[in-house]
Order: structure tokens, then sequence, then C-alpha cells
């Protein structure tokens, strides 16, 4: 996997004259912090949440409530709905969600490293599963990369920003 520099995302979102917002679990504020890192990027980034906890993806993001009690947090349909909840909640042309397990422990019977990204955009949703192996910084660094190069996918002319 090459190199994905934030700043190219945030020039892309620049250039298509688009905002983004992110809603993040087991990254835990990793992508927002690297779009900020960009000087310059306040001009397309609306903010972050962190719905660490399970409650608040819900009650923040509107992630239903059925669809959590049934399958916990770390399925596709939530990354979808995280996606879109903070597209809605923030106002932004794209909405990114993350949720998945960083370990060291399955979490509602998914493994260590299963993974979900989501992009909300004009065009719809695109949802991503990764099945990541290391350790929780490098599962949390891998699916930072992944959302962002989603995210790049529907920016770019081409399809690719690396």
């Amino acid at each position: 996997m090459s190199v994905l520099d934030p700043a190219d995302v945030v020039a892309a979102l620049r250039s298509a004259g688009a905002t983004v917002g992110v809603a993040e679990s087991l990254t835990g504020g990793l992508v927002v912090a690297r779009l900020v890192q960009v000087p310059g990027a306040s001009a397309v980034v609306r903010g972050g949440v962190v719905a660490y906890a399970t409650d608040l993806k819900h009650s923040v993001l509107g992630v239903d409530a059925d669809l959590l009690a049934a399958g916990g947090a770390v399925q596709a349909e939530v990354a979808e709905q995280m996606a879109t909840g903070v597209r809605r909640v923030l106002g932004s042309t794209y909405g990114l969600g993350t949720t998945g397990v960083a370990g060291p422990t399955e979490q509602d019977g998914q493994p260590v490293g299963r993974a979900f990204v989501a992009v909300a955009g004009p065009e719809g949703v695109q949802v991503r599963q990764l099945d990541l192996a290391g350790n929780r910084e490098s599962v949390r660094e891998a699916c930072t990369v992944a959302v962002l190069r989603l995210l790049a996918s529907g920016l770019a002319p081409t399809g690719r920003l690396d």
C-alpha cells in the first residue's frame, strides 16, 4: 500500500468545493487528526465526532438502536449510518464512518482486525470491510488510511490520489 498524503485529500476536497465530517469509533480521532494537520484544512473539514461508546452512535449520529442491539457496533450498516449521520449532523458534503475491532480481544463476535469504513456523499454511500493484521496501533492506522483512500477515490478524476 503506497502512502496517502492527507494534504492531497484536503486539496482534492478544496478543488471539488466540498467539505467533510468524520464519525469515528475504533480510530478514536485519528482520521480527523490526519486531516487537520494540513494547513488550510479548516476550509474543508467541518469537524469530527468520536462515538466510541455504542450508545453515542445512536444518540449523536442516529444509528438505528435496534441494529446496534441486534448485531453490535461492528457492522457494515453501522459504518454506513455513522457516515450518513455525521454528514447530516455537521452539514458536510461527505461523511466518513469508521467502526471495528482494534483488539486485543474480539467484540460482538467480530475478530480482531475486522473493521468497516464508509463514505457518504452526494452520489450515495460506499462501505468497505477490512480484515487487518497487527496490534491496536497498526489496525487503527490502517483503518484511517483506508477511509481516506475511499474518500479520495471519489474525489480524484482518476479515482486515485496516490
